[in-house]
């Protein structure tokens, strides 16, 4: 018989995987929405163009790979709280778990280092050794991508393959 625990933790992870699911298999239009009515009106009623905090485009990004990720731990985890795995899987779960929040804070500091160094809105996604950046310019400036790179390569002791995509 199922005690109460393991009840609440299948109902829980049920309900996890489920969304999870959901938001995955949403289409991605949906994350992208037309802000074009709302910038008039605030053109219109107080002359100045509205400050425009963050591209849709890098929100959209940042949450597909969000997701993803948190689709992997979650997988992780559930083998965490397995009885029947083995001590070493346990153990190279856990490891992943730690590798994968390592890399949530290494791409969020690098869009930092980006923000504050060339002032650009920038998403940032760590795959073993090579880094995708899709920054937020209408320009195209193949100075700009070469300074990022050197940026984003000055911070690892090793040769990282790293690829600047420009975005409007």
């Amino acid at each position: 018989m199922i005690n109460k625990k393991s009840l609440w933790f299948l109902t829980l992870f049920s309900l996890i995987l489920v969304l999870s699911v959901y938001y995955i298999t949403m289409p991605s239009d949906l994350l992208l929405t037309n802000n074009s009515a709302y910038e008039e009106e605030v053109n219109n009623s107080n002359g100045s163009s509205p400050v425009i905090k963050e591209s849709e485009l890098l929100v959209a990004m940042r949450v597909e790979l969000e997701e993803e990720r948190s689709i992997k731990k979650s997988d992780l985890q559930g083998l965490l709280t397995n009885n029947e795995a083995t001590a070493e899987e346990k153990n190279e779960a856990l490891e992943e778990l730690k590798y994968l929040n390592f890399l949530s804070g290494q791409e969020e500091s690098l869009e930092a280092k980006i923000k504050s160094e060339f002032n650009i809105d920038s998403f940032i996604e760590i795959d073993g050794n090579q880094i995708t950046v899709v920054a937020i310019k209408k320009e195209h400036d193949k100075d700009l991508a070469n300074k990022i790179m050197r940026s984003i390569q000055s911070a690892y002791n090793e040769k990282i393959y790293i690829t600047v995509k420009f975005e409007q």
